[in-house]
């Protein structure tokens, strides 16, 4: 089975090299040339020039798989318009972003005309799903969904880490909420470890907690183990910048609240807690942000 690669940054880079690591052919592609040479030199990625020579390197397979890992917008936006004169019916464009749902459903109403596939699916896994694997929620229609499935299973497990969770803009709108449940995990931890290094005449020290409560506590989660150890090695994180940057899909997730009518109050104070550590130097946005960089490889401010 082969597809085509489109950017091959941190996460889109990862995606490749596991599905290598896996036997599926990749022809990638990336404007950087140089992160091209060197997954096609280490991991045997088919290198391509052009989104253009990419496709064209996928003649001869039943139906073009085509795998989009872009920033999401106008970059994603454009870049499916130009893919369509490529592209043959019955062919697939699968969106790996974090695009906004709705986006989604527009675009995968506007490829059906053309007799195109669209498949949203929302990624997690961070930097860290190289090694572990990735969850993958997909939305789209079935045919092209069972299509994809040894791709998904690649990526993830053969038996977990991935769904269908229904049509198109369901991938997409699944790891919408997704990140707005992790602002609110995130918010919790950063909030309570900050109470506790508040407690000076107690001494407490947070790398042994932390660590503490990853044996069977009832708060023990994969967002622990990297607060544990990012803490074992500095508690002061006085090199961070407490600023807490948002990608998007938290805004995205309270407009939801607000549209349904739903109460979600954690969602919607995490969200504005990271809005408000611009003009703040409170230790509990240093960990937030430590949070998503060990997570997910997002940069982090520092002096």
């Amino acid at each position: 089975m082969k597809l085509a690669m489109i950017g091959l940054g941190k996460m889109g880079g990862n995606m490749t090299r596991r599905l290598l690591k896996h036997g599926i052919e990749v022809v990638g592609f990336d404007f950087n040339e140089d992160t091209v040479n060197q997954i096609s030199l280490t991991n045997g990625m088919i290198p391509a020039t052009s989104v253009e020579d990419a496709v064209a390197k996928l003649s001869g397979e039943p139906q073009k798989i085509v795998w989009l890992m872009l920033p999401s917008g106008e970059i994603t936006e454009n870049q499916i318009k130009d893919l369509v004169p490529l592209l043959n019916k019955g062919d697939i464009i699968v969106d790996g972003g974090n695009s906004n749902y709705k986006h989604s459903q527009r675009r995968g109403a506007w490829l059906a005309e053309q007799g195109i596939h669209f498949i949203d699916c929302g990624t997690s896994g961070g930097i860290w799903g190289l090694e572990n694997g990735y969850c993958l929620m997909y939305g789209g229609a079935k045919e092209a969904a069972d299509i994809i499935a040894p791709i998904a299973k690649a990526l993830t497990h053969e038996d977990r880490g991935w769904a269908h969770v229904g049509p198109v803009g369901s991938g997409h709108f699944t790891k919408m909420i997704h990140n707005g449940i992790e602002y609110g995990m995130m918010q919790a931890f950063a909030e309570g470890l900050d109470l506790l290094k508040g407690k000076e005449e107690f001494g407490l020290d947070l790398a042994q907690i932390t660590e503490l409560w990853r044996h069977g506590s009832v708060v023990r989660s994969w967002l622990l183990d990297l607060t544990a150890e990012a803490l074992a090695h500095d508690q002061e994180l006085a090199t961070i910048v407490p600023y807490v940057a948002d990608s998007g899909e938290g805004r995205w997730t309270v407009v939801e609240a607000v549209d349904q009518g739903v109460a979600a109050p954690v969602l919607t104070v995490a969200l504005q807690a990271r809005f408000r550590s611009q003009d703040s130097k409170g230790y509990s946005y240093k960990l937030l942000s430590l949070m998503r960089n060990a997570f997910g490889g997002h940069a982090v401010k520092t002096k």
